[in-house]
């Protein structure tokens, strides 16, 4: 179907528009209320050729000019339109970006007529009806508010605040749980001041039985949407469903309600009841399509937040299981963080490692795999585990280590990309500790001095792991004075969206400076919580050496 044809089926008028805000299309309804030929609109400015204030002058759109350039979906309650004969035609438009077509179209505008100021439409009569064009904006708020937000809570809540009052007086949403268990997640009022969650309704509820006919019940196993009252209450109850159900009427003083399913993809994840107090103000069946958009649209929000929970859990427990116990290395004191990516998506490729090497010195490692999920952290335990052997059995300096690793990983590992310190922690000819190391594209390690005099370990560079396993590499030699901190960490300690790399190590390096004289652990903490980024995504390895004076 093409764009005209898709705008001619539907109720109100609207145009599409460019990426320079061009009119590429108009559908009949619009040329009607605009008294205008559509061939006459195309190709022209659609500010200038339609969005007038209330003088008749072109519109500053102000606030929705921002969102527009942002690519986020606008509304305006009430504007202008210059019609045909260059009279005003007083409307209600929202504009919904949209994937470019064939045509260019990069947003759809729809509209309709709201009459003159005062004229008592539906809204203003008291009625909950919402026109097509209200019913778009719903919609899309609805979806922006479940995709702008990774906590479940949030979301729910603000969905919940686009629906009440608008179009209900009570919102109660019932979820099933991973376990197949029934929590009433919310029960929510529209009262004078605001919405009020109403904590004493909501909690545990009993399990779905396949046998009730109940409407909840039928909605919580996905079998169907129902228009209901308290009369459909009444009787005897069958289940333990319904005995809350009456309770939810009775307290709340619900008069007519639609209940329906909140499907995921491939699951049944809930139930949503929308409820309105006045009995002359009953659901009617398009409501009901209106309230089923909006549950489906919180399903698949809902199974998509389960489904990266999931791999968070298993992301975290890898990566946890595969995170070394630090030996015991006498006269050294080891420290090592992880902290995975607050975003299920993003947890996976980063390590640390410590192990003894038969000639007795220590290797130390710290590394990040490319990407941030499962495969991630399954690429991280190939790299880990083939190191490990490596270093165990060839008795080479670290810069040959990992030029054989790099050679390995072109034939048997899935990992593409990779950064990774590897070193040598040993004792000098004096005693003393020294550090041999060689990076493959990794952060610069960072060394403080018990007067707080820090500095990063620049030598010793090479290119990243995948880059190029023909490159030779080179190793860096360092003495590690009584009392120095060693500091080796994956990028998410340092990089943010918002500043440069740069500042993100000079902030950690001033941090770590302040921190020279605190016990190692509190050292350790305290550099994790100060100099990680505000807003990171990414998770972070820390591990953290210190030779005692």
């Amino acid at each position: 179907m093409g764009l005209k044809a898709a705008l001619d089926r539907l109720g109100v008028g609207a145009y599409a528009v460019d990426a320079e805000e061009r009119i590429v299309e108009v559908n009949t309804r619009a040329a009607h209320l605009l008294a205008r030929a559509a061939d006459g609109l195309i190709g022209r400015d659609a500010r200038e050729a339609l969005h007038r204030d209330r003088q008749g002058r072109v519109a500053a759109w102000g606030d929705p000019d921002r969102a527009v350039s942002a690519g986020r979906p606008v509304r305006a309650e009430r504007a202008w339109f210059e019609r045909g004969d260059g009279s005003l035609l007083p409307v209600s438009w929202f504009r919904l970006p949209c994937e470019p077509d064939d045509q260019g179209a990069h947003a759809l505008v729809f509209f309709h007529d709201v009459g003159p100021e005062g004229d008592a439409g539906p809204a203003a009569s008291g009625a909950r009806t919402l026109s097509q064009l209200e019913r778009l904006a719903l919609l899309a708020d609805t979806t922006a508010q479940l995709i702008s937000n990774i906590d479940v809570q949030s979301a729910l809540w603000r969905v919940v605040g686009l629906m009440l009052p608008r179009i209900a007086d009570w919102a109660v949403i019932d979820l099933i749980t991973e376990h197949d268990e029934v929590s009433r997640e919310l029960v929510v009022h529209a009262e004078p001041g605001g919405l009020v969650a109403h904590e004493e309704l909501q909690g545990p509820m009993p399990p779905v039985i396949e046998t009730s006919t109940m409407p909840l019940s039928k909605a919580l196993r996905g079998v169907t949407s129902t228009l209901v009252g308290p009369q459909t209450y009444a009787g005897e109850p069958d289940t333990g469903i319904t005995v809350e159900q009456q309770k939810l009427f009775e307290v709340t003083g619900i008069e007519t309600a639609a209940i329906v399913p909140i499907r995921g993809p491939s699951e049944v994840v809930g139930a949503l009841t929308l409820g309105r107090s006045a009995a002359d103000e009953a659901f009617t069946a398009g409501d009901l399509a209106v309230v089923e958009d909006i549950a489906r649209r919180i399903g698949i929000a809902l199974e998509n937040w389960r489904h990266y929970q999931r791999q968070r859990q298993v992301a975290e427990t890898m990566q946890r299981y595969l995170l070394p116990h630090l030996p015991h290395v006498p006269g050294v004191e080891m420290t090592a963080r992880y902290l995975p990516a607050p975003d299920a998506s993003h947890v996976g490729g980063d390590w640390y490692d410590a192990f003894p090497l038969p000639s007795g010195d220590t290797a130390v490692v710290v590394g990040d795999v490319l990407g941030h999920d499962l495969e991630a952290a399954a690429g991280m335990a190939q790299l880990r585990n083939m190191l490990r052997a490596y270093a165990w059995s060839q008795e080479q300096p670290p810069h040959g280590i990992v030029e054989r690793l790099a050679q390995a990983m072109e034939h048997v590992s899935d990992v593409l990309m990779a950064t990774m310190i590897l070193a040598r922690l040993s004792r000098d000819r004096e005693g003393g500790w020294e550090l041999l190391w060689t990076s493959a594209g990794h952060p610069p390690p960072l060394l403080v001095d018990r007067t707080g005099v820090a500095h990063y370990l620049e030598e010793g560079n090479g290119v990243l792991l995948g880059a190029d396993a023909r490159v030779p590499r080179s190793d860096a030699r360092v003495g590690l004075p009584p009392g120095s901190t060693l500091v080796l960490y994956t990028d998410g300690l340092i990089e943010s969206r918002d500043r440069s790399l740069d500042s993100g190590l000079d902030n950690m390096r001033r941090h770590a400076a302040a921190l020279a004289h605190r016990p190692l652990e509190v050292f350790a903490d305290q550099l994790l919580r100060r100099a990680r980024p505000a807003g990171n995504d990414d998770d972070v390895a820390l591990l953290v050496i210190r030779i005692p004076r």
